[in-house]
C-alpha cells in the first residue's frame, strides 16, 4: 500500500451519519432542551472535523531502495577476454575479478601485490596510492614474473568507485609486441607514403640482401616512370646509377637526371639489446633530389616538415633534429627513451639532456656539424639520467632540410650498461677472491706453527699445571682463527669440497634441532618441503653451513621483536626457468632452497654489496662480514645460483638454485677403500718447507714418532739431497716455495726415484692443487694441522705404500 491510509467507502460514511442522528434524537427526547441538543451537535461536528484532519490520507515520500550487492552480476559485467579487471576493497582484499585476471595473475593475488618484478610492484603501489588519494592512478609498464603466463607486459589503471569510495577497480591492458618493419610497410602503402611523395621523398623498404620489400608510389614513379608499376622484388641498387664523381641519380633518367641524396635508416626494434645487425635488419631508404628542400624549396622549411616528423616518430631508432643554433626541433619517442626522458616533452636544447661538464662539448659539436660540410661523427657524452656511464651520441650534418641542420642519433644502452656493471662486479669479486685465497694460505702457515707449538708444549704439561689452561686457550683461539681462514677459502671458492648425491630435506633434517636452538622462542619457524624433489650433488657439511648462516642472519634481522621464518624446498623445472627469463640461470631442472623472514629487510643501496667479504650492517663486534660471502662461495663452487630479494620493513627472501643431479645414485658411485694397515713406525723422511717455524714444528712432531728427518728450506735444496744419494721413504713438502716450488721438485725427484711417495702440505684447497699439479701417487694434508694429524698422515701414507 506504500504507507497510505485505506480509502473510506460510501456505506461507511452513511452508517456514521445515521449513528450521529440517532444520538441527537435521544438527547432531544431526554432533555427537551433545544440548546442542549444544538451544543451536542456542535461538539460532534468539531470532533468529527478534528478526526478527519488527523485521519485523512497523506502522500508518503518516495525513498530510493538499493539492492544488496550481487557480485556474480558484477563479474558478468566486467567479463572481458582481452582486459584483466579486478575490484578490491579498502582492506586490500580481492572482491571479484574476471576470468582473464585469474588466468594472468591468479585468484590468490590482489593488486597491487601481484607476481611481477620489483620495479613493477613499486609502480603498482604508487598507482594505488594515487587512486585512493586522487581517484585515479595509472602505470605504463607492468612486467610479469610468471612462468606460465602468455602475456608478460601490461598497462595498469586503478579507479576509486563506490558510494563511500570504498573500492578500487583495476584494469590491466596487455602491451603486445609489434613488428616495426610490417608497420612501416603498411604506412608506406597508405597516407604516410603519399605525404612523403608530396614532400619530394621517394621511400622504399629494402631487405638486407638489397631486394625491395615495399615502396611508395612516388618511388615507383621516379624509379620506373609509372606509379602503377611495382618495384617490389627488384634490386634496389639496380634502379640507381653512380658516376665517377660519386654522383648518384636514377638509372632510368641517365645523365640528364638530377643528383640524388640518399638517407639510410635501419628499421629495428629499439627494445632489443645491442646495435642493429646490418646483415639481418631491413632498411628504410629515403631518396630526395640534392639541394632541394622539403616541398621543393631550397632554404625555407615547408609545411611538409610535420610529415617528416611523423615518419621519424614511427622509427624504432632514437632520432632527433636540431637547428644550427642548437635548438631541438623534434625528438621521437625512442630518442627520449634512450635519453631517460620517456613520457616527457622534449627539452628546448639537446644540451639539457647531458651533465653540466658535457654541455659545452655537445653545443660546439652541433654548431660544427650544422655549419660545415655534410659529415657525420660520434661524441661521447654523459646523460643527466645516468651520469656515471658515457654513451655515444651520433651527429650528422643534413642539407636540404631548412633549419633542421643536424640529425642526432641515440641508442638505448641501459642493457649494455647493466651487463658492464655485472662484468665489473664479477671481476672485482674474482680479484678479492684471489686475495682472500692468498691471505688464507699465508695465515694457515702461521696457524700451523702456533698449533704445533701448543701441541708440543702440552706434551710437557699436564692438566692442573698453571700453564696448561693458558696453552689450551691459545690453541682454542688458533682453531677459531682457522675457521675464519676456511670461510675465506669458501668465499674464494678454493676450499676442498667432498660432494655427495643427496636430498635437501635430509640435510635440513640433520640440522633442524640445532636450527631451533639458534632461532629461539620469539621467532615462529616453519619448514616446508615440496614433492618430487630432484637430488643434488653437494657437500652436505658445507650445505648445512649455508643454511645455518642464512638462518642466523634472518634471526638477527627479526630481533628483538620476533617474527616468522620459513625454510622451503621447491622443485623448479626447465619450463619454470624458461619462464623466469633469467640471463644468469641456464635452462634446466633445479632444486630450490628458500629462506624467507619478516625482518627489517635490506636497503636497496646495500642489496648489491651483501655478497662482498667484510661488508656488514651489524654493530661493531657482532659480525665479521664473511657469512654471506661464504654462502655465495659455497653455492657457486657447488654449481648453483643464489639471489636475494628484500623490502625494507617487509623482510628478505634468499633463493638458492642447485642443479638436479641426473647421474647414478651415490651408492653406485662411491667405492669404499679398505683402511690402511697400521704403520709400525720408523723410516727416513725428507722434509721441505720454506717457513722456519712450520718446518721446526713438523720436524719435532715426526722425530718424536721415531722418524729420521732430513730438512730442506726450498725445492732446490730438497732436490740436491736426493741427487747426492740420500735414501728416503717419503718426501713431505710445502707446495708454494720461492725459487723451485714443491711440484717442480717432485717431478725432478720422480725422474731419479719413480716410486718415491710425496706428501704435500698446503693452505690451498686439495681439489684445486690436484688440478694444477697432476702428479701420480701424491698425498695432501691441509694447513693448519696439529702434531697428531701430521704424524697420523705420514704413518697412513707409509702404510699405504708398503
Amino acid at each position: 500500500m506504500n504507507g497510505e491510509a485505506p480509502a473510506r467507502r460510501p456505506a461507511d460514511w452513511a452508517m456514521v451519519a445515521g449513528a450521529l442522528a440517532l444520538s441527537l434524537l435521544l438527547i432531544w427526547a431526554i432533555t427537551r432542551e433545544p440548546l442542549v441538543a444544538a451544543a451536542f451537535a456542535g461538539g460532534i461536528g468539531v470532533l468529527g472535523g478534528i478526526g478527519y484532519v488527523l485521519t485523512r490520507p497523506r502522500p508518503t515520500e518516495t525513498q530510493t531502495e538499493f539492492a544488496l550487492p550481487d557480485w556474480s552480476v558484477t563479474v558478468a559485467a566486467i567479463e572481458n577476454p582481452d582486459i584483466a579487471i579486478a575490484i578490491i576493497d579498502r582492506a586490500g582484499r580481492l572482491v571479484c575479478a574476471n576470468a582473464r585476471y585469474e588466468n594472468w595473475f591468479g585468484a590468490g593475488h590482489a593488486p597491487p601485490r601481484l607476481p611481477v618484478d620489483e620495479a613493477s610492484l613499486e609502480r603498482l603501489a604508487r598507482a594505488a596510492r594515487s587512486a585512493w588519494r586522487d581517484g585515479r592512478g595509472v602505470t605504463d609498464l607492468v612486467e610479469s614474473a610468471l612462468a606460465d603466463s602468455g602475456v608478460h607486459r601490461w598497462k595498469a589503471q586503478a579507479e576509486r568507485v563506490g558510494r563511500g569510495d570504498d573500492f578500487l577497480v583495476w584494469r590491466f591492458v596487455p602491451i603486445l609486441a609489434t613488428d616495426p618493419v610490417a608497420d612501416l610497410v603498411q604506412h608506406l602503402d597508405g597516407k604516410l607514403g603519399r605525404a612523403l611523395d608530396r614532400a619530394g621523398f621517394a621511400a622504399a623498404i629494402v631487405d638486407p640482401d638489397g631486394v625491395i620489400r615495399a615502396a611508395s608510389t612516388g618511388f615507383a614513379a621516379r624509379a620506373l616512370g609509372d606509379i602503377l608499376a611495382s618495384p617490389v622484388g627488384q634490386d634496389f641498387v639496380s634502379l640507381l646509377q653512380q658516376e665517377e664523381s660519386d654522383r648518384i641519380s636514377w638509372a632510368r633518367e641517365g645523365r640528364r637526371g638530377n643528383p640524388l641524396t640518399l638517407y639510410y635508416v635501419p628499421v629495428a626494434d629499439p627494445d632489443l639489446p645491442g646495435e642493429p645487425d646490418p646483415d639481418t635488419t631491413p632498411s628504410l631508404m629515403l631518396v630526395v633530389d640534392s639541394g632541394v628542400g622539403l616541398g621543393g624549396g631550397t632554404t625555407e622549411v615547408s609545411a611538409a616538415a610535420p610529415h617528416l616528423e611523423a615518419l621519424l616518430g614511427q622509427l624504432p631508432l632514437g632520432l632527433a633534429m636540431a637547428d644550427r643554433d642548437g635548438r631541438l626541433l623534434f625528438a621521437n619517442a625512442a630518442f627520449l627513451r634512450a635519453a631517460g626522458r620517456e613520457g616527457e616533452a622534449p627539452p628546448t636544447y639537446p644540451t639539457d639532456l647531458v651533465v653540466r661538464e658535457d654541455k659545452g662539448a655537445l653545443s660546439d659539436s652541433i654548431r660544427r656539424y650544422g655549419q660545415g660540410p655534410a659529415t657525420a661523427g660520434d661524441i661521447a657524452v654523459r646523460l643527466a639520467s645516468q651520469p656515471d656511464d658515457p654513451v655515444s651520441l651520433s651527429l650528422a650534418g643534413v642539407r636540404g632540410l631548412g633549419e633542421a641542420a643536424v640529425l642526432l642519433g641515440l641508442t638505448d644502452s641501459s642493457e649494455e650498461t647493466r651487463l658492464k656493471r655485472q662484468v665489473a662486479q664479477a671481476t672485482k669479486m674474482q680479484a678479492v677472491g684471489q686475495l682472500a685465497g692468498g691471505v688464507a694460505h699465508d695465515f694457515n702457515n702461521v696457524l700451523t706453527a702456533i698449533l704445533g707449538t701448543c701441541d708440543l708444549m702440552l706434551l710437557r704439561h699436564t692438566p692442573g699445571d698453571s700453564d696448561y689452561d693458558d696453552i689450551q686457550q691459545i690453541r682454542a683461539n688458533s682453531n677459531r682463527a682457522a675457521s675464519l681462514t676456511r670461510q675465506l677459502l669458501a668465499f674464494s671458492r678454493q676450499q676442498t669440497l667432498r660432494p655427495e648425491v643427496l636430498q635437501l630435506p635430509d640435510v635440513v633434517a640433520e640440522i633442524s634441532q640445532m636450527l631451533k636452538r639458534l632461532i629461539g622462542e620469539k621467532i615462529q619457524f616453519t619448514v616446508t618441503h615440496d614433492r618430487d624433489l630432484g637430488s643434488v650433488r653437494a657437500d652436505p657439511s658445507q650445505l648445512g653451513q649455508v643454511i645455518m648462516n642464512l638462518i642466523v642472519n634472518a634471526r638477527d634481522a627479526m630481533l628483538p621483536r620476533g617474527g616468522s621464518l620459513s625454510l622451503l624446498t621447491k622443485s623448479v623445472t626447465a619450463a619454470d626457468v624458461r619462464g623466469m627469463r633469467s640471463e644468469i640461470v641456464p635452462v634446466g631442472d633445479y632444486t630450490a632452497l628458500i629462506v624467507e623472514d619478516t625482518g627489517s629487510g635490506i636497503p636497496a643501496e646495500n642489496l648489491g654489496k651483501i655478497w662482498e667479504p667484510f661488508f656488514t650492517t651489524k654493530e661493531q663486534g657482532k659480525g665479521t662480514g664473511l657469512g654471506l660471502s661464504t654462502v655465495y662461495g659455497i653455492v657457486k663452487q657447488s654449481g648453483g645460483f643464489i639471489f636475494a630479494d628484500s623490502e625494507v620493513g617487509r623482510g628478505t627472501r634468499f633463493t638458492i638454485y642447485l642443479p638436479v643431479h641426473h647421474g647414478p645414485p651415490a651408492s653406485a658411485a662411491v667405492v669404499v677403500a679398505p683402511p690402511p694397515s697400521a704403520w709400525a713406525g720408523g723410516g727416513t723422511i725428507l722434509l721441505v718447507e720454506d717457513e722456519d717455524t712450520v718446518r721446526m714444528v713438523a720436524e719435532r712432531a715426526l722425530a718424536r714418532h721415531g722418524y729420521k728427518i732430513t730438512t730442506a728450506c726450498d725445492g732446490e735444496e730438497g732436490l740436491e739431497a736426493v741427487q747426492s744419494g740420500g735414501q728416503f721413504d717419503l718426501v713431505v713438502s710445502d707446495v708454494v716455495m720461492p725459487s723451485m716450488d714443491g711440484p717442480a721438485m717432485a717431478r725432478e725427484i720422480r725422474k731419479l726415484v719413480p716410486d718415491l711417495p710425496v706428501l704435500f702440505m698446503s693452505g690451498y684447497a686439495e681439489e684445486q692443487l690436484r688440478r694444477q699439479i697432476d702428479i701420480e701417487n701424491v698425498h695432501f694434508i691441509p694447513k693448519p694441522f696439529s702434531v697428531q694429524q701430521i704424524s697420523d698422515k705420514v704413518a697412513a701414507v707409509l702404510a699405504a705404500g708398503r
